[in-house]
């Protein structure tokens, strides 16, 4: 349980741990794998969410879950990347989060094993990221601001008393 001091702290920069859908690249399930390819290759991420034809997270997608797919014992072919659809190939069983139900440690905890958790609303409808990066960006500012906030002074130092 984080102190309440460290609680507020976080709770300022809470609004800006979530990237907005808007912001966030993703594919749909339907999407032959090669759009995924092509999205995963040139944005270079390594992993993005896949939803469905109504804004619904149904999965996730990497570039090694579709390479995975090209690889024979003694080749790459490219054939699957027509024949396939990304909900072939993705990821089902993953973490979501809703921010109206989900404290900051639980947040936390299931950022430690990933780098994003999907955030959804309470229709199961993408809202954008929790990122591990904006976590560490507000503990970052929690251990640069906690002195100021809270008027934390540095112990003297022994040697100067009088």
């Amino acid at each position: 349980m984080f102190s309440p001091s460290i609680r507020s702290l976080i709770e300022e920069k809470a609004g800006s741990f979530i990237i907005p859908a808007s912001r966030i690249a993703f594919v749909e399930d339907e999407n032959p794998l090669y759009h995924a390819f092509l999205i995963l290759t040139k944005m270079k991420y390594s992993k993005i969410p896949v939803l469905d034809k109504n804004q619904k997270v149904v999965g996730l997608i990497s570039l090694s879950m579709i390479t995975d797919k090209m690889l024979t014992p003694d080749n790459i072919v490219i054939e699957p990347l027509s024949d396939l659809k990304v909900k072939d190939v993705m990821q089902t069983d993953f973490e979501t989060i809703n921010f109206a139900h989900t404290n900051l440690e639980t947040q936390l905890h299931l950022l430690v094993d990933n780098p994003f958790i999907p955030v959804v609303n309470d229709n199961n409808i993408f809202q954008g990221l929790l990122t591990r990066r904006e976590w560490i960006k507000a503990f970052n500012y929690v251990t640069h601001s906690i002195d100021d906030k809270y008027d934390i002074t540095k112990k003297s130092d022994p040697s100067e008393a009088s």
